[in-house]
């Protein structure tokens, strides 16, 4: 309920980057803020996983556990926590001790249940509470067995209690407590209870299925053994009392017999599909008329052990003889199997010497247990309210507001750490599990994106973050880099480049991106055009090796009359060659001499005039889609391929840009030396070792003259007026000089020759 001014102050919202988000400075002001439409937060849902957080603070907030945070669940945590509270300074200071003044009358449950902790841990300060010391409570009562869901671990029970606890248990599903410890449980004493009671009725009931004698189960499995033969051949009775005819069907066919001899299996087969004995219509089995097949063994000592003793008659078995050995059989089977079923069976021999004392003690300890359950329910309701104290204000600045990513003091909750790589510090890093389907999204963007496996040292699990990078040169960023990772615990960690989005980082990178790719091309088609030649050149030399050697020798011929041409050059071999190579040659050189005729027409002011106008054309539309792209650079991509649900862009400005990638500067105080050392030691060592590489000064000193005369002469005219209009030079000397050397620098643009004669 609003009762104070401060609670009735209206919203104020500010301008983050571009983007419009409510002001949250106080719970108060987050409790009328969770009321705005859906439509004014920042954020509508958000994964638990990359939340720098207590991991049980999310875990409580996820109502519904699917791994996700949404609006409603906020707004039900917001809700919960104002009316237990009526003083909020502890959740404006997102304090982790909890005053229990501070506690509102809905709240009484919960301020018993600290009293009691604070008893508990016999602490000097009954005033307030820690989550530390709710923790310390919690943990010491379930370690003591004290869980409050009736589940008792056999430890915790009396020593004499413990075998039969242990027995009862292993007899049923496992349950555990609160603990993870595993126990036993009012509901599984009331089965054991039940399944005693009916294992002792069927116990009981043992006598009257057991009517073989001694080993009746024995016998009972031994019949079920012969069942499918016996079966089979008193159904073969009954069908030639109907059908006498039918009796020679049941017997081998000569050419059968002839067809499986020699071939063992084929025999046995045949063998097997004979009766045991000739059908009797009359549903009676002589067992001196059993057939010597693959069954006869065992059904001999069938009749000897079992069917003689059973019927009494060691000459015959008759159709009702055997259905009642069956049924007899199938009784004793069947209590057999029910006794086995029985979940206590494993604890027959035991289960008349346990007392119902016993059982009546191990449940009054479950009960015990179980009375506690609304104290320790409200232990863990108490540590909800701890938890949303220090970090609900937290949570709700990085999900209905995000003003953290813009404060360069604060960090926000989805951050993972800082990345030091290629001399630049990268502040901002968000977790990634799917970095295929982030690196899609990302890519609709213009921010250039560093995809960074993260490999700890302690051993624990790899992850990769996702960086943006918003200065220096992203061509400078390749797959495989290496750097390290500071995660928000301080601790450092090996970091391995997997990824690039690249995108421009600066507007200078994007006006000089055409030149690169020029360059790239330029290079690119170079390499594999020298590539291509040098395969040509190989397989030209090895094809007229391959004609020279192969060659057969030329007869000798009369000598050709002295006006006959010579013959022209067979194709290919060596001459084909190197007249190839002349041609090829040639053409070189024309077009350098072209190349230089051209630029010796020009003049340096040309020259200049030229290269700015091509690199204006060139830059001036790179520059302005690059600057395009650098105000469009938007943080919330980067969050959404993390699974964030966003309403409004997290615009990337330029002041958050260099916060977000920045080169730290040098410590207060050094100074920067900048010789550089590697010269003097590398000539010491060449003077020792009196190693010369490379061209030598003379041929350095040449090429230096070369170059100059050649500038000095494309200047030759503006140097010469400036030297005479300086009177650097006499006037008989400019007037002299000067005349000429302008004639001829432009004799190119000469008027053209007169026509021919006769010409109009």
């Amino acid at each position: 309920m609003l009762t104070s001014a401060a609670r009735m102050a209206p919203l104020v919202y500010r301008r983050y980057g571009g983007s419009l988000q409510v002001d949250l400075p106080s719970f108060d002001v987050l409790e009328e803020a969770v009321r705005i439409p859906e439509t004014q937060w920042i954020a509508t849902a958000c994964p638990l996983e990359g939340l720098s957080c207590d991991p049980r603070f999310l875990s409580l907030m996820d109502t519904d556990g699917n791994g996700r945070i949404r609006v409603a669940e906020v707004r039900s945590a917001v809700e919960w926590a104002a009316k237990r509270l009526k003083d909020r300074k502890g959740a404006d200071a997102g304090s982790p001790v909890l005053e229990l003044d501070a506690l509102t009358e809905e709240a009484r449950p919960l301020r018993s249940a600290a009293e009691t902790i604070l008893r508990t841990l016999k602490a000097p300060d009954g005033a307030r509470i820690s989550l530390e010391q709710v923790r310390a409570s919690d943990k010491a009562l379930r370690e003591t067995g004290q869980n409050g869901d009736g589940i008792v671990s056999p430890a915790h029970l009396p020593e004499p209690l413990r075998p039969l606890a242990v027995a009862i248990m292993a007899s049923f599903p496992e349950v555990k407590n609160r603990a993870g410890e595993p126990g036993i449980d009012p509901a599984m004493l009331k089965r054991f209870r039940e399944e005693r009671a009916a294992l002792f009725a069927h116990v009981e009931a043992k006598g009257a299925a057991f009517t073989l004698g001694e080993a009746s189960l024995d016998t009972a499995k031994r019949i079920r053994e012969v069942a499918p033969l016996l079966d089979t051949y008193f159904l073969q009775c009954r069908l030639v009392a109907a059908q006498p005819e039918a009796a020679a069907s049941l017997r081998l066919r000569a050419e059968r017999v002839e067809g499986a001899l020699g071939d063992t299996a084929a025999l046995g087969k045949a063998a097997g599909d004979l009766p045991i004995a000739p059908p009797e219509p009359a549903g009676v089995l002589e067992w001196a008329r059993l057939l010597r097949g693959p069954a006869y063994e065992m059904l001999e000592a069938f009749r000897k052990d079992v069917a003689g003793p059973l019927t009494g008659d060691a000459r015959r078995l008759t159709d009702p003889a055997w259905r009642e050995l069956v049924a007899k059989a199938d009784a004793v089977l069947a209590w057999q199997a029910k006794f086995d079923a029985s979940p206590v069976q494993k604890m027959a021999a035991t289960l008349p010497t346990v007392s119902d004392a016993d059982l009546d003690a191990i449940e009054a300890a479950c009960a015990a247990d179980l009375a506690l359950k609304p104290t320790l329910d409200a232990i863990v309701e108490l540590e909800r309210l701890v938890l949303y104290q220090q970090w609900l204000l937290m949570f709700a600045n990085n999900f209905i507001s995000m003003p953290n990513i813009y404060l360069p003091k604060r960090r926000a909750l989805m951050e993972k750490g800082a990345l030091i790589l290629g001399g630049r510090k990268y502040t901002l890093s968000v977790l990634t599990t799917n970095r295929a389907a982030h690196a899609a999204l990302t890519a609709q963007g213009t921010t250039c994106i560093l995809y960074v496996q993260v490999a700890p040292k302690d051993g624990a699990p790899s992850y990769e973050v996702a960086v943006p990078v918003t200065r220096g040169r992203s061509t400078d960023l390749l797959v495989g880099k290496r750097g390290i990772f500071y995660d928000v615990d301080g601790k450092e960690h090996d970091a391995t480049v997997t990824h690039v989005n690249r995108q421009p980082v600066s507007l200078w990178e994007a006006m000089t991106m055409p030149f690169t790719r020029m360059g790239t091309f330029i290079t690119s088609k170079v390499e594999s055009l020298a590539s291509a030649g040098e395969k040509t050149f190989d397989t030209t030399l090895e094809k007229g090796y391959t004609q020279a050697v192969t060659a057969p020798p030329t007869p000798a011929a009369a000598p050709a009359p002295a006006a006959a041409a010579a013959p022209a050059p067979a194709a290919g071999g060596l001459g084909g060659l190197l007249a190839a190579g002349s041609i090829a040659a040639a053409a070189l050189g024309s077009s350098f001499a072209f190349i230089v005729t051209q630029v010796k027409s020009l003049t340096l002011v040309d020259l200049i005039s030229a290269a700015t106008l091509i690199a204006i054309v060139v830059m001036a539309p790179a520059g302005l889609l690059g600057w395009l792209k650098l105000r469009r650079r938007n943080l919330a991509l980067l969050l959404e391929g993390s699974g964030w649900a966003l309403n409004d862009r997290l615009m990337l400005t330029p002041a958050l840009s260099s916060l977000v990638t920045r080169r730290p500067k040098l410590p207060k105080g050094a100074r920067v030396d900048r010789m550089d050392l590697v010269r003097p030691a590398m000539l010491k060592l060449r003077d020792e070792d009196d190693e010369t590489e490379g061209l030598s000064g003379w041929a350095r000193l040449g090429i230096t003259l070369l170059i100059l005369f050649v500038v000095l002469w494309q200047v030759r005219v503006p140097l010469l007026n400036a030297m005479c209009g300086a009177r650097w030079l006499s006037p008989d000397t400019c007037a002299t000089v000067l005349p000429s050397v302008v004639s001829n620098h432009e004799a190119p643009a000469a008027a053209p020759a007169a026509p021919p004669a006769g010409t109009k």
